[in-house]
């Protein structure tokens, strides 16, 4: 019998595979560590998306965007604390499908991808 499907966390966003240890719980499993329980989402992850998206809304169709971008608007001066939020909330919203991460022009796996990102728009 295969192991159940992948799924995301609900916190960083990176891919979580199937462990034996979770083999009773796995439906419940939510977050890839005890590091995403204790932080949980905040309400500057719920801005730091919607940045993003608006951020693209204001661009044309097939532009792309800085994770850098997101960080400046939700977070002024003091923007780079929030690069590692704001990659993680990239990776949420390719987990919904409604945004893409790209490295050189070409879609990338967002849970490995190391180095400078893009975001866009599927």
């Amino acid at each position: 019998m295969a192991p159940p499907a992948a799924k995301d966390c609900v916190v960083c966003g990176r891919t979580m595979e199937w462990r034996k240890k979770w083999a009773r719980s796995w439906d419940e499993v939510r977050y890839c560590s005890d590091a995403c329980r204790r932080r949980g989402l905040r309400p500057v992850d719920h801005d730091l998306e919607a940045a993003i998206e608006r951020l693209l809304d204001a661009r044309a169709r097939g532009a792309t965007i800085c994770p850098s971008e997101a960080a400046r608007v939700v977070g002024g001066d003091d923007w780079q604390p929030l690069m590692e939020p704001t990659r993680a909330a990239a990776r949420r919203l390719c987990a919904d499908g409604r945004v893409v991460i790209t490295q050189r022009g070409r879609p990338v796996d967002p849970s490995t991808a190391k180095g400078p990102i893009r975001i866009g728009r599927p």
